[in-house]
């Protein structure tokens, strides 16, 4: 990742009074599909739709005949468990997935579209859970898993943590109940306590994560009078139209550059562009800068992702803050999934930097749903007195309603008390210590897996190349080991998880991986990657030409 001065071709282009934006700007996006959104979606819309049924299934690697008879003797016994070990559920889920398109599309999407249909059928997984407690969740069945999705990101001091919370607020909200438009008088407590969290001036309060973004790049607009944004390749800012421009938006890409984290050319746009009105940066980001977050329908070679230091990151985010200084960009903090996982005061507070916008979500609900946006008083100000009809309007329905106050009331309270103060002391060190732990594990038992991690959120690893990774999930699941829809590539803990737990975890995970090696979705083959590669290429081909 280059941070250092521009290459002479780079200089030249900065040189060119005309074409040299356009150029920069070219050369500043990410050299893959993630960093070019239109050819992204032309593609999306030509790639055809095949599937791998029978033999095809098992040999789509041009696997040996003993190791495609190793992985269909493991894939039926699989099979054969899962269906066995959860039939209530399995049953509930099968009746919902007609009515809900949600779940169409994540049981759809689970795994790489050739092999769905087969892994659809044959390896069916829930999605309802009975019961949650401390670091278990409890299918309709009775069956207790580790909780390793974090509920994306909400579940960051244990489910006991969030219960108490709701609850508590919806006691304080009682009072009001469903009356809207006033505030409940623990707003005013809320602001103080995120004022000084967020170091910032002023809050607003949203119903998700996406509406918070939504407002701050509205913000942004209405104070620089710009219409673009920047956003780093593989960066997630939820789902709506600006900030999610390639395959899955059904709109073009209009207003919206999507740059190379880390590198001294995105910079160098910042400082030549005069359209652009603000920088988003969601500092999970550091995990596997410019790459998607882990999904198993990405999942082909292998994938080794180290999560960038941590001085090297503030200092790539204190070179941004100068530069959105300097441009009069507003620089954005996208907080809503990490939130509070890295310290107390967030990822401001981890790298050392003030943004001037910073959202929050998820955690701070205190099990509700809930966007915030804090910022600078400048920024946050929705008219301007001397244009008094030109205003940035946003007020929602839900904003602010009297339970999710009175929740995330006792959530900033209990983040404020010694016992959940103490969670965090040494809270680096001791994680990195137990993804060691595991890595070690995973060495010994000689599987190709390790883990990276930023906190309590964790990649998987690959270290070779194969078209089954994505099978780990469901070996995984065998072990009583629940991960989020999108599969393998992404473990989140809460620090609720002590040492005996985590130690179960280990245990579960690695024995996992010893029993896919076992089956052979892991036989490697020579030039595997390449030779996979071709296959996929040669795969839809024959496909576009039926």
């Amino acid at each position: 990742m280059n941070l250092g001065h521009l290459s002479p071709t780079d200089q030249l282009l900065s040189a060119l009074p005309l074409v040299g934006p356009r150029l920069l700007l070219s050369r500043a996006k990410h050299r893959s599909l993630a960093g070019h959104s239109r050819m992204a979606k032309r593609l999306a819309r030509w790639i055809p739709g095949y599937t791998h049924q029978g033999d095809a299934f098992f040999t789509a690697d041009g696997a040996s005949a003993a190791t495609v008879a190793r992985r269909q003797a493991g894939f039926a016994e699989l099979s054969q468990q899962l269906r066995s070990m959860a039939p209530r559920s399995l049953a509930a889920t099968a009746e919902a997935r007609a009515g809900l398109p949600d779940l169409q599309l994540t049981s759809q999407y689970r795994v790489p579209y050739p092999f769905s249909e087969m892994a659809r059928t044959h390896l069916p997984v829930p999605s309802f859970w009975a019961q949650a407690e401390g670091v278990s969740l409890i299918d309709l069945d009775g069956n207790r898993f580790h909780d390793l999705t974090g509920s994306y990101g909400v579940n960051l001091f244990g489910v006991d943590f969030y219960r108490q919370t709701m609850a508590e607020g919806a006691r304080l909200g009682d009072a009001l109940g469903p009356v809207l438009g006033g505030y409940h008088p623990c707003v005013l407590d809320n602001v103080q306590r995120l004022q000084a969290i967020s170091g910032q001036e002023a809050v607003s309060f949203h119903m998700s994560g996406t509406e918070a973004v939504m407002q701050a790049v509205r913000l942004a607009r209405y104070h620089t009078g710009r219409r673009k944004l920047v956003r780093f390749c593989g960066a997630y800012h939820g789902w709506w139209d600006d900030v999610q421009p390639g395959p899955g938006n059904p709109m073009p890409p209009g207003h919206v550059y999507t740059l190379r984290d880390m590198d001294e050319r995105s910079l160098q746009v910042l400082r030549r562009r005069r359209d652009i009105a603000c920088v988003l940066v969601n500092p999970i980001q550091a995990m596997h800068p410019n790459r998607n977050a882990p999904g198993d329908t990405a999942l082909v070679t292998g994938r080794h992702h180290t999560a960038v230091p941590r001085e090297a990151y503030a200092a790539w985010l204190q070179r941004l803050r100068e530069v959105c200084t300097e441009c009069g960009i507003a620089l954005i903090f996208d907080e809503v999934f990490l939130g509070f996982r890295l310290a107390p005061g967030g990822a401001q507070a981890y790298y050392g930097v003030q943004a001037d916008l910073v959202t929050y979500g998820k955690t701070l609900g205190g099990g509700f749903p809930v966007g915030v946006v804090c910022g600078a008083a400048r920024w946050m100000q929705r008219y301007r007195s001397e244009r008094p009809a030109d205003i940035c309007f946003a007020r929602g329905t839900f904003n602010a309603h009297p339970h999710v106050m009175g929740a995330m009331n006792a959530f900033l309270r209990r983040l404020d008390s010694p016992e959940v103060q103490r969670l965090y002391e040494g809270m680096n060190e001791r994680w990195q210590a137990e993804r060691d732990r595991f890595n070690q594990a995973l060495t010994e038992a000689g599987v190709p897996v390790r883990l990276d991690g930023l906190s309590t959120v964790w990649t998987v690893n690959f270290l070779c190349p194969s078209r089954y990774h994505w099978m780990l999930q469901y070996y995984l699941r065998r072990h009583h080991l629940a991960l989020s829809w999108v599969g393998s590539g992404r473990l989140v803990f809460g620090l609720q998880f002590t040492p005996a737990d985590l130690a179960r975890v280990r245990t579960a995970f690695v024995q996992a991986c010893r029993d896919m090696q076992r089956d052979g979705w892991w036989d490697a083959l020579p030039d595997a990657g390449r030779s996979m590669r071709r296959r996929i290429a040669s795969e839809i081909w024959e496909a576009l030409r039926r």
